[in-house]
């Protein structure tokens, strides 16, 4: 080994060495507990490096698409950072993905195994390599116990491989709402710079007690709160998913005092019976993302929980996913924004040609920042129109002021060109979500002969209004039109409402607008 490999090798900052550094440091503090199960810093530290060399067992060599799909669980987690430890590259796969769309990720990224729960393994295509999370005499899990549990045994076993930071560590499939998902590629390098910007934006803190309870297969979830909370040495508990009954006792016996969710979990939490009656008050954190908040719901939830911190944080899968946060202090009068850039993020507005935005003008959010991807998994021709110009891309169509908030209008791929003049699907969400009887609304462009693309808005009636897409007294399309009328110029206002009983979403609760469209298009 060479002076500049030892050299190399001293400054790596690896994903798993994020949990490596709190082992150390407090090894018998309680890192995890999931479904009884409970492990310290150093039990899990112990259990990424056994379920490496259970991995590197399979015959997985360094570089090897490992895809994981499973429901959360302590497995998952370890799943992940073993696939780290190991040199592999993680790819996570949403749990609700079946057939054409569950074997595209598989085969576009390549995947020589799948870590799978037991109840999921029967959807996976045929001929599969495939390993058990858990819950199975060969599950990752369970295997942990094949390795040497004397520690001068393990230091004696096979050494693993210790993979650069600028190797891949996760392919990161983006949502898919617009076209067939990409695959972000992710280094240590990119991942652990976002968990540095996520500790100082979001105020992390080892004496935190964060409740995890959305998909660990999502961006968010995983890497703004468990992996930057397990780097700050916080006492993490993770959920199936986000039942309000579960989410208000873990608050109530002082389990939980912080929670991620997307608006959608959060107008449920709002919407749930028990909300104006559970003792809420142990809960100090609370931050909301992966989609816009509507500024009426926000609004409810402060009114009903006034000491709760609210923290908006906005991003993308490429970016890690964290690019902006607005923090508490800052949403007085600004309950739109999605706040400043973090610390590791660059951030512009440009118009068409790439050329920065005077601030107050609409214009596509780029990016410069060492969170970044490094492109997208065999797709250079999606790679280079993401990256032109020196930057990359987002997509999204946002407003800076001049004290540097930024305020998301659309997506560039859901503004509506009514009549030539473009509408923003956001501001017409928001008039209507002030209707008391409006659950929830997405607002979209529909092909028209008059007006190009006519404002269409998709709307679920509050259960108590009259419920689902009927009712006596429920609110009709002709009231909703006349609302929208009041406070929204004429080309803004829906030509046309439709009623649902539920929004098409993916996992990470963003609307797939795409989907409506195909819906509604055609009548």
């Amino acid at each position: 080994m060479t002076e500049a490999t030892d050299a190399t090798g001293a400054r790596n900052n690896t994903v798993d060495g994020v949990l490596r550094r709190s082992a150390r440091r407090v090894p018998e503090r309680t890192a995890v507990r999931y479904a009884g199960r409970s492990w310290s810093y150093r039990a899990l530290d112990d259990a990424v490096t056994a379920a490496a060399r259970v991995l590197l067992a399979e015959g997985l060599r360094p570089g090897d698409r490992v895809a994981s799909y499973g429901h959360n669980s302590d497995a998952y987690l370890i799943g992940f950072l073993a696939c780290a430890r190991a040199g592999l590259v993680h790819v996570p796969v949403n749990h609700g993905l079946t057939g054409e769309e569950l074997h595209y990720i598989l085969a576009q990224s390549g995947s020589s195994l799948v870590l799978t729960d037991v109840a999921l393994a029967p959807r996976l295509p045929d001929g599969t390599r495939s390993v058990p999370l858990h819950g199975a005499p060969d599950g990752l899990l369970e295997r942990l116990a094949e390795q040497p549990a004397d520690p001068a045994e393990r230091a004696g076993a096979d050494a693993l491989p210790e993979p650069s930071d600028d190797r891949l560590v996760q392919l990161l499939y983006t949502s898919g709402t617009t076209a067939l998902p990409k695959g972000a590629m992710m280094t240590h390098r990119a991942l652990v710079h976002e968990y540095t910007s996520a500790i100082v934006a979001l105020d992390l803190t080892e004496r935190d007690r964060p409740v995890h309870s959305l998909p660990l297969y999502h961006s968010a979830q995983l890497h703004v709160f468990l992996l930057p909370y397990l780097a700050v040495g916080a006492e993490n508990t993770i959920l199936d998913g986000p039942a309000p009954e579960a989410l208000f006792a873990l608050v109530e016996a002082g389990r939980a005092d912080s929670l991620f969710a997307p608006p959608t979990v959060w107008i449920a939490l709002a919407n749930h019976p028990d909300f104006g009656v559970r003792d809420l008050s142990g809960l100090r954190k609370a931050y909301y993302g992966a989609s816009i908040m509507p500024v009426p719901v926000l609004e409810r939830l402060r009114a009903r929980l006034p000491h709760l911190a609210f923290y908006n944080c906005f991003g993308q899968s490429e970016i890690g996913p964290l690019a902006t946060v607005l923090g508490p202090d800052e949403h007085a009068g600004r309950l739109d924004s999605c706040g400043r850039p973090v610390l590791f993020v660059e951030a512009r507005v440009v118009d068409g040609d790439g050329r920065e935005v005077p601030d107050g003008t609409r214009g596509e959010v780029v990016y410069r920042s060492p969170q970044l991807c490094t492109g997208y998994w065999e797709k250079p021709a999606e790679t280079a129109e993401a990256f032109r110009n020196g930057w990359f891309h987002s997509g999204d169509l946002a407003v800076r002021d001049a004290e540097g908030y930024f305020t998301v209008v659309d997506r560039v791929k859901d503004v509506i060109n009514s009549g030539g003049v473009l509408v923003a699907s956001r501001q017409v969400e928001d008039v209507l979500y002030a209707h008391p009887q409006v659950a929830e609304v997405a607002v979209i462009g529909l092909p028209d002969e008059r007006w190009i693309e006519a404002v269409t808005a998709v709307v679920v009636r509050h259960a108590d209004g009259g419920g689902g897409a009927g009712g006596d007294g429920a609110v009709g399309e002709s009231e909703l039109i006349a609302a929208a009328r009041e406070r929204l110029a004429p080309f803004k206002v829906p030509k046309r409402v439709v009623f649902v009983d539920a929004l098409p979403r993916n996992a990470s609760g963003k609307v797939l607008k795409r989907a409506l469209r195909e819906r509604f298009g055609t009548r």
